[in-house]
């Protein structure tokens, strides 16, 4: 007999379980169903094992290349990555466990197994023994995400051609790397390999590494990935990737020119296809692009009443603290519970390399390209004296500027833990604030945070410390 209840949520990630718990406070009877894992990507192979890795390729870079700067050395200096592994697992683990715990806390009912939509308000659930259960829901909300997208001849082999799943989960570290695609995971995990001595070679296919970034931001990453001993292929399209007995050999082009790259590995990091397949959205008429991707409206409703979507597999804006915002909105949308609706053009955007990038909004070429009078507030790290302090004051904070209003259309930050900057940039785009009250907003001393009370002052023409 089946279960009925108000919501049941397809995808136990960021998106799913927020989405999830969000409905549950506001008094639906909610389910959760994953075939895998609660926390999803994010929480078990992408986003938090990720962050502890890298944390460990900040000591490792520091103990290798720096040791002269900071006055200490070693004889015999041993760095064992799988120690990096296992603490990451660590990390990722007890979070998983605590979004067990969340799930109990706010009496969801969490099934594990493999979803598909039998009706518009009937879900079959098949566990990992075959065993069919059946849920009933007045609302479905699906958030199965994204899976990494490889060519069809790019065959993944899980040890020399890897994706990020694979890539995060090793305990070995390659002596050499090719890494295809210059996104968030190529950078990262061309930062976390460089730092433990890999020979670590990029290719991109457009001009510029990190291409949807500001393109002062691609030149000052590209400037210090260089100067850290990473390779760079911009311009070049990848023609083959093949294991071989050794290694692989990668084979790409340029200008009529083609090359063979050979190295240990290959990590295939050049996008995401959405995981709308086999769950039964065709078959009731869900509309999907051409690409695949959950047509959805601003309150997340698809064109069939009842069933909703969020989060990577709707193409909107593939991040995880969008896919959890979008589960808040579904949930509230669906309990008729005041809500917002999302600017994705405006959401924080964090890529955790070495050093760090964070933006939102517009770059500067875009707000051009819409007709504005852009006027520039701009700050380098080298004069922040937290950073120097810290001896990590590559980059600058880039403040883009409405000069008619002094509306804030976008900020594009490489440097010392910026991302951790975005929220007053993004409070204060939300608030309608301008540079003056950014300016005149008080930051503690020393900060790196200071950089942006500075950035603001230059926007309006009145820099203190440049």
């Amino acid at each position: 007999m089946a279960e009925n209840f108000d919501v049941v949520v397809i995808g136990a990630g960021p998106g799913g379980y927020v989405a999830a718990i969000r409905a549950a406070q506001l008094g639906q009877k909610t389910a959760i169903v994953d075939k895998q894992w609660l926390g999803g990507v994010c929480l078990n192979v992408g986003c938090i094992p990720s962050k502890a890795l890298l944390k460990n390729a900040e000591v490792a870079h520091t103990l290798r290349e720096r040791g002269k700067e900071f006055g200490f050395s070693f004889d015999n200096l041993v760095l064992d990555f799988s120690v990096a592994t296992k603490r990451s697992r660590q990390v990722s683990d007890r979070l998983v466990k605590g979004i067990g715990f969340l799930m109990k806390k706010n009496n969801i009912a969490v099934h594990m197994g493999t979803a598909k939509l039998t009706a518009r308000d009937t879900i079959a659930v098949t566990d990992k023994d075959g065993k069919v259960s059946e849920l009933k829901a007045k609302n479905i909300i699906i958030a199965t995400g994204a899976s990494s997208a490889v060519p069809g001849a790019w065959k993944i082999d899980g040890e020399k051609v890897v994706t990020y799943t694979e890539a995060i989960l090793q305990e070995k570290l390659p002596k050499s790397v090719v890494v295809i695609g210059s996104g968030a995971i190529g950078v990262e995990f061309s930062t976390v390999w460089n730092s433990y001595g890999a020979d670590v070679t990029i290719v991109e296919m457009l001009p510029r590494i990190v291409p949807l970034e500001d393109v002062e931001v691609s030149a000052e990453l590209d400037k210090a990935f260089k100067k850290r001993g990473i390779k760079l292929l911009v311009g070049h399209k990848v023609e083959a990737v093949e294991a071989t007995a050794t290694g692989v050999k990668v084979t790409v082009s340029a200008d009529g020119q083609s090359k063979v790259l050979e190295a240990d590995q290959a990590l295939v990091a050049i996008g995401f296809r959405p995981n709308s397949k086999g769950l039964g959205l065709e078959e009731l008429g869900v509309k999907l692009s051409d690409r695949g991707f959950v047509e959805i409206d601003e309150k997340m409703a698809t064109n069939i009443p009842g069933i909703w979507a969020i989060g990577d597999v709707t193409g909107k804006l593939m991040l995880a603290h969008v896919g959890s915002a979008m589960g808040v909105v579904c949930a509230e949308n669906i309990s008729n519970h005041e809500t917002v609706t999302l600017d994705y053009e405006m959401m924080p955007r964090a890529t955790y390399c070495q050093p760090q990038i964070a933006s939102f909004g517009l770059t500067e070429a875009q707000a051009k390209e819409r007709g504005y009078t852009v006027k520039i507030g701009r700050f380098p790290f080298q004069a922040n004296g937290k950073a120097l302090g810290l001896g990590d004051y590559a980059g600058w904070v880039k403040l883009v500027i409405d000069e008619k209003y002094g509306e804030i259309l976008g900020a594009h930050m490489i440097g010392p833990e910026v991302t951790e900057l975005l929220p007053e940039l993004t409070l204060a785009h939300m608030l309608e604030l301008t540079p003056e009250e950014i300016a005149r907003n008080v930051h503690a001393h020393p900060t790196i945070s200071e950089a942006l009370m500075e950035a603001a002052h230059g926007a309006l023409g009145n820099a203190i410390h440049i």
